[in-house]
C-alpha cells in the first residue's frame, strides 16, 4: 500500500497534518510520500501511489486544494481521493463534485489509517459528529518533508533569525465563537495531546535545529493544567529554546496568574484572537470578552513583560468607516503597532458552509448572503455602505505591496487612510514610539 499526503499552506510551517498521520501510516507498515506544495515543486509521479489525501486546515489551503485535485484526477482517472481537517467536512458537496471519496474532520488520524487499508470509516463525511474518536496519539513522523530552515522563521529584535517548529499539545476547542471554523467540527469540545508525544516531538524538532517552537493550539489554556505542565517540562528540557502560544482574551483574565509561567518558560509572545474593539460585535461572534477586557490583558502582560499579538476580523458586516478609524487608533493609543501584523488590519470575515454566523440570520446578520460559492468556498457579502468595502479593498493593496515594509510604516499608512476616510485629523504616534526596538515575530504572518 502506497499513500501520498499532502499540503498545500500550512502558514508557513512544517506541515504537522502530513507528520501525524505520517507516524501512523508508517507503523502500520504503509509506504508513506509527504508533498509539501508550500515549500516542493508539483511532480506527476509523486502522486502514483493507491491514494491521495489532501490536509485541508484552514480556508486558503482549501483554495489551493481545489485545483490541484482537479490535476491529479485528470492525471490519474481512478485514483482514491480522500480529504482530512476542519475545512474538508465543511466543503464536503465541493470536495464530492470533484470525485474525492472520503471526507474526514478534525481528529482524522485513524479515520485516514481506516481509508487506506480498506476498513470501515467510522468518521467519513461526519461534521460535529457526537462520537469524535479518542485517539492514541502518536509522535509525529517528519521524515521526507523539508526541513525546518526552508519555512517561516522567528525574527528577533536583535536582527538574528530563528529556526521554529511547530507542535500542538491540544486540538478543539471548549468555546464557541461564532466566526471559528474549529466550532462546526468539534461544537465545544477538545482534546489533549499527551505530555511525552508533544515533548518527543518537540525534542524531534530541536535535534533538527529548532530553537523556537509554536503550540499551534486553538486555544493553550482550555487544559490549563496540561499547557503549564507542557511549558515547564519545555524549559527544563530545552534550556534557551522559545516558544509561543495561543490564547483567548477571556483565558488570559481568568488565568492571569498563570501568565508569569509563560514568561519563565520561555514564551516569546501569546497570539490573542481580539477580533474587534466594538462590543456589540464581539457579542455578535460570541467571543466571551469586551474591550475592557482586552484592555486589562495588554496592561497585565506589559506589567509581567509578556508579548501580546493581537488579531483581529476588521471588516464585518458591522464596521463602519469610524469604527474602522478607532480600531487604528486604539492600537497606537495601546502601543500595539509592533505587535500587531499589518494583516491583521485588512481581513474581511469569511462566512463558510457551517458557520455560526448562519444561526444570526438576515436582521442581525446585517447583509443579505450570495448562494454559497463552490470557487470562494464562503457566502459572500456586500457591506451595505459600499465605502468600507472599498476601504478594505485599498487597505489589502497597501498591505500586499508592502510585505517587507516595517510594521510602523505600514501602519502609518493605514492610519492616514482611516483618517481621510472620517475626515480626521492624522494623529500619529511619537516619534520615539514609532522608532522603538521591535518584538520578536514569526516572518510570515499567518491568515486564514
Amino acid at each position: 500500500m502506497r499513500v501520498t499526503l499532502v499540503a498545500t499552506y500550512e502558514l508557513g510551517r512544517q506541515p504537522f497534518g502530513l507528520a501525524s498521520p505520517a507516524a501512523w501510516l508508517r507503523e502500520a507498515g504503509i509506504d508513506v510520500t509527504t508533498v509539501d506544495l508550500s515549500r516542493e515543486p508539483f511532480r506527476p509521479e509523486a502522486f502514483a501511489t493507491d491514494l491521495v489525501a489532501f490536509h485541508l486546515p484552514m480556508h486558503t489551503a482549501t483554495r489551493l486544494a481545489l485545483p490541484l485535485i482537479r490535476r491529479v484526477r485528470a492525471l490519474y482517472p481512478t485514483m482514491r481521493l480522500c480529504c482530512y481537517g476542519l475545512y474538508a467536512p465543511l466543503n464536503e458537496p465541493v470536495l464530492r463534485g470533484l470525485g474525492v471519496a472520503h471526507v474526514l474532520g478534525g481528529e482524522f488520524e485513524q479515520a485516514l489509517l481506516e481509508v487506506a487499508t480498506g476498513g470501515t470509516v467510522q468518521m467519513d463525511g461526519v461534521t460535529g459528529d457526537t462520537s469524535l474518536p479518542r485517539l492514541r496519539f502518536r509522535a509525529p513522523d517528519r521524515s521526507g518533508l523539508p526541513a525546518l530552515d526552508r519555512y517561516a522563521s522567528l525574527q528577533m529584535p536583535s536582527g538574528d533569525r530563528r529556526v521554529v517548529g511547530y507542535t500542538e499539545a491540544s486540538r478543539g476547542c471548549k468555546h464557541l465563537c461564532r466566526h471559528c471554523p474549529v466550532v462546526p467540527i468539534y461544537q465545544g469540545r477538545f482534546r489533549v495531546v499527551p505530555r511525552d508525544v508533544v515533548l518527543a516531538d518537540v525534542r524531534a524538532q530541536v535535534d533538527a535545529g529548532a530553537r523556537h517552537i509554536t503550540f499551534g493550539d486553538p486555544d493553550f489554556f482550555n487544559g490549563v493544567g496540561h499547557a503549564v505542565a507542557i511549558v515547564e517540562a519545555f524549559a527544563r528540557e530545552c534550556p534557551g529554546v522559545s516558544y509561543d502560544v495561543t490564547i483567548k482574551v477571556e483565558h488570559l483574565r481568568r488565568h492571569d496568574d498563570r501568565l508569569t509561567v509563560l514568561r519563565d518558560t520561555g514564551c516569546l509572545f501569546v497570539v490573542s484572537a481580539v477580533e474587534s474593539i466594538d462590543d456589540a460585535v464581539l457579542a455578535r461572534l460570541d467571543k466571551g470578552h469586551t474591550r475592557a477586557d482586552f484592555e486589562q490583558v495588554v496592561a497585565r502582560c506589559r506589567q509581567v513583560g509578556l508579548t501580546l499579538a493581537p488579531t483581529f476580523i476588521p471588516f464585518t458586516p458591522w464596521t463602519t468607516l469610524a469604527g474602522y478609524h478607532e480600531l487604528l487608533r486604539t492600537v497606537d493609543t495601546l502601543d500595539l503597532v509592533e505587535q500587531v501584523a499589518p494583516i491583521q488590519l485588512a481581513l474581511r470575515l469569511l462566512i463558510p458552509r457551517g458557520s455560526r454566523l448562519l444561526e444570526l440570520g438576515r436582521e442581525r446578520l446585517g447583509v443579505d448572503l450570495d448562494p454559497f460559492d463552490d470557487g470562494q468556498l464562503v457566502y459572500p457579502w456586500r457591506h451595505p455602505d459600499l465605502r468600507v468595502d472599498r476601504l478594505q479593498d485599498t487597505v489589502a493593496g497597501v498591505v500586499g505591496r508592502r510585505l517587507t515594509a516595517s510594521r510602523s510604516a505600514v501602519f502609518d499608512e493605514l492610519l492616514s487612510l482611516a483618517a481621510e476616510q472620517v475626515g480626521a485629523p492624522v494623529s500619529r504616534r511619537a516619534v520615539g514610539a514609532r522608532d522603538r526596538a521591535t518584538v520578536a515575530y514569526l516572518n510570515e504572518p499567518w491568515y486564514c
